[in-house]
C-alpha cells in the first residue's frame, strides 16, 4: 500500500509516524483548532473566507504569528502534500489542525503555533442529490454556549457523543441541541431549515459554528431574494417544515430526506446545490 504523507509543522513526513509526544498540548487539553476545506479546480474553495475565520479563531484563542497562516501558506503547502501523494488534479478534503507548542500545565509555556496539514481524496457523490438524508435529534448530552461555540476547537467530545449516537442507529446525520434545548447545528454541519417562505438557521449566539458554507448560503439566499432569519429554532419546528439541509465547506449542501415519519421536499435546496457550481466572490477589475 503505498505511503501517504502529511505536513507536520513544516516538514512533510509519513502519515503513519509517531509525532506527538505525551507533554503534547493538542493530546492533552485540545488546545488548538482545525479547518476543513475543499481543494478543487486547483484552489481552495472559499480560501479568503477559511483564512478569516481560522485568523479570528487563533487570535480569541490567543496565539502569537497569527498572520502566519495566510492564502500563500495554504495554497503552497497543500499543493506540495498533492504532489507528494499524487493527487494533483483531483478533490481532496483538506484539514488543518493548528496548535499551541510547548509544555505547561493549563497555562501553556509559550502562544507559538504547530500545526499538521493533511490531504486527502473526496470521492465524487450525488446521493443527496438523489435521496437525501434520513436524520434524528440526539438528546443525550446538549452543546453549551459561549463566545467560544463557533469556532472549531479540538475539544469536540459533544460531537463524538453525537457520532456514537449516529453510527449505532445508522442515521445520515443527527442534529445537535444547546443547552437551552434549541436546535444548533448537525454533527458535521450547519442547518437550514425552510418554513412557511422563510429560511431559517440557528443564530451565532445559539452556540453553533460559523461554518464558512452557512455564510456562502446565506449570501446566496440574499441574491435569489429569499429571506433569511438567524433565530433560537424549535426542535418542533422539524414537524411542520418544508425543507431541511445541512450545510458545510466540502460536502456543500445536503438536502434531508426524512425525520422519523416527516418527509421534506428539496426544491430551495436544489436551487442552492445548482446555485453554488458556480458561486463565486471574485469581482472583475
Amino acid at each position: 500500500m503505498p505511503v501517504h504523507y502529511i505536513n507536520y509543522n513544516g516538514t512533510v513526513v509519513p502519515q503513519d509516524m509517531a509525532i506527538l509526544d505525551v507533554d503534547s498540548r493538542a493530546f492533552r487539553y485540545g488546545d488548538g483548532i482545525f479547518e476543513t476545506m475543499l481543494w478543487r479546480d486547483g484552489d481552495i474553495r472559499f480560501l479568503d473566507l477559511h483564512l478569516e475565520r481560522l485568523q479570528e479563531s487563533l487570535s480569541m484563542l490567543h496565539f502569537d504569528d497569527v498572520d502566519q497562516f495566510d492564502a500563500f501558506f495554504i495554497r503552497s503547502n497543500v499543493e506540495e502534500l498533492l504532489r507528494k501523494n499524487n493527487m494533483v488534479g483531483q478533490q481532496a478534503r483538506v484539514r488543518l489542525i493548528v496548535f499551541r507548542q510547548g509544555g505547561g500545565l493549563y497555562s501553556p509555556e509559550t502562544n507559538k503555533p504547530a500545526f499538521i496539514l493533511q490531504v486527502d481524496r473526496k470521492p465524487e457523490t450525488l446521493r443527496d442529490k438523489k435521496t437525501g438524508l434520513i436524520i434524528d435529534v440526539y438528546t443525550e448530552y446538549k452543546k453549551p454556549y459561549n463566545e467560544l461555540s463557533k469556532i472549531k476547537s479540538n475539544n469536540a467530545l459533544i460531537y463524538v457523543m453525537a457520532g456514537l449516537y449516529k453510527k449505532k442507529n445508522a442515521f445520515d446525520e443527527v442534529l445537535i441541541l444547546n443547552q437551552s434545548g434549541n436546535l444548533c447545528e448537525a454533527l458535521v454541519s450547519n442547518i437550514f431549515v425552510y418554513y412557511d417562505k422563510v429560511l431559517y438557521t440557528p443564530a451565532i449566539s445559539e452556540g453553533c459554528i460559523a461554518g464558512v458554507m452557512r455564510r456562502v448560503v446565506m449570501d446566496m439566499a440574499e441574491e435569489q431574494g429569499i429571506e433569511v432569519v438567524e433565530a433560537e429554532i424549535k426542535p418542533e419546528i422539524m414537524k411542520v417544515a418544508d425543507e431541511i439541509f445541512c450545510t458545510n465547506a466540502v460536502e456543500g449542501i445536503q438536502w434531508v430526506m426524512g425525520y422519523k415519519h416527516k418527509r421534506y421536499f428539496n426544491k430551495i435546496s436544489r436551487i442552492f446545490q445548482e446555485r453554488l457550481m458556480s458561486w463565486s466572490y471574485e469581482t472583475e477589475e
